[in-house]
């Protein structure tokens, strides 16, 4: 089991504990590679050494001023427990849930916890994130990883729970006709994982090499302008760009549902009219449960190795952003030893 970086030092016969530095990729209006001091669980939460992380648009989305977050970016991560109160945790591989309620709030009693107006978020909102040696996190939010599941792949877990949170919000059956408009990271986490329950699922991309990684699956992904098929049941919008709920409305049947995956700065425009006249369902979607997203993982349902375009060790973290931000290139992780 990894160790806790500690020193003690004995003056004037008194014992003082130093806690050592550790590095971080930190944003400040710019990213840098910082020493900082090891992280301190707070009561009811475990300090977990870091293993590796992956790069999102929402990363990329915070450095462009989103969320106004100053902090450690990252929060798709596996690590190693190091510390904490619950001893069956010390030294399991896990995954990490990335919203912290209070557990007093309105929401916390309705136990809609993601929504807690106290939260803090991990990498994204008042708490420290994953680009770094170490982390915290309340140990309640903790998911063991299966020893089949790769450290690479584990880093997925997080951003294929939000996938799966569309079918806990819609169960969508085998005869519905599903578009995912996108073909970027969450694009195609959430394309596998709706063409589960229903093989009417069709991804529209604008990037051959993208929607090959599909195709490779036998699932049906089609340039966006070259679509012609009949209105859907379901349109998911994962562009990442403003415009996505424009073309989504465009897409969708009478009574149909849209669900919006995308977190954008530039925000997005919205011409009510035809959302109205259809009587169309508009639903937002964030986080969601990560034992599905770990058991797709587990069993191969969901196959996510193809997506992994580079990796790079956490010194050479901000090459990584810079890298992570190119049209070449899919999910890009950081590995933190």
């Amino acid at each position: 089991m990894a160790q806790r970086k500690l020193s003690l030092l004995l003056q004037n016969d008194q014992i003082t504990i130093r806690v050592q530095q550790m590095k971080a990729l930190y944003f400040d209006g710019s990213l840098s590679i910082k020493e900082m001091p090891d992280p301190v669980p707070a009561r009811g939460e475990a300090l977990i050494q870091v293993l590796a992380a992956g790069i999102c648009n929402t990363d990329l989305e915070i450095t462009q001023g989103y969320m106004g977050f100053n902090g450690i970016l990252g929060h798709e991560f596996i690590g190693l427990v190091v510390e904490c109160d619950n001893p069956f945790l010390r030294g399991k591989r896990v995954v990490g849930e990335i919203n912290c309620p209070c557990r007093n709030c309105r929401y916390c009693r309705m136990e809609m916890t993601r929504h807690c107006v106290e939260r803090t978020v991990l990498g994204i909102q008042g708490r420290h994130g994953a680009f770094a040696e170490y982390l915290c996190l309340p140990e309640e939010n903790l998911h063991l990883v299966p020893d089949s599941i790769q450290d690479e792949t584990a880093t997925f877990t997080e951003p294929l729970a939000a996938a799966f949170r569309i079918v806990e919000q819609l169960s969508p059956s085998s005869e519905d006709k599903i578009l995912v408009l996108g073909d970027g990271k969450l694009a195609q986490l959430i394309t596998q994982t709706l063409w589960l329950y229903s093989k009417n699922t069709i991804c529209l991309g604008k990037h051959p090499w993208k929607m090959e990684l599909l195709r490779n699956f036998g699932i049906t992904a089609v340039p966006f302008e070259k679509y012609k098929g009949e209105a859907a049941d379901i349109v998911v919008e994962a562009t990442g760009k403003s415009d996505g709920l424009t073309h989504a409305l465009q897409l969708i049947r009478p009574e149909g549902s849209v669900i919006l995956k995308t977190t954008c700065y530039e925000g997005s425009p919205l011409s009510s009219v035809s959302a109205v006249v259809n009587e169309v369902k508009i639903l937002g979607s964030r986080c969601g449960p990560f034992r599905p997203a770990l058991e797709a993982l587990a069993l191969g349902t969901v196959e996510v190795r193809p997506m992994i375009s580079e990796a790079y060790a956490l010194s050479d973290g901000v090459r990584a952003f810079s890298r992570a931000k190119c049209p070449d290139v899919m999910k890009v992780l950081l590995h933190m030893r």
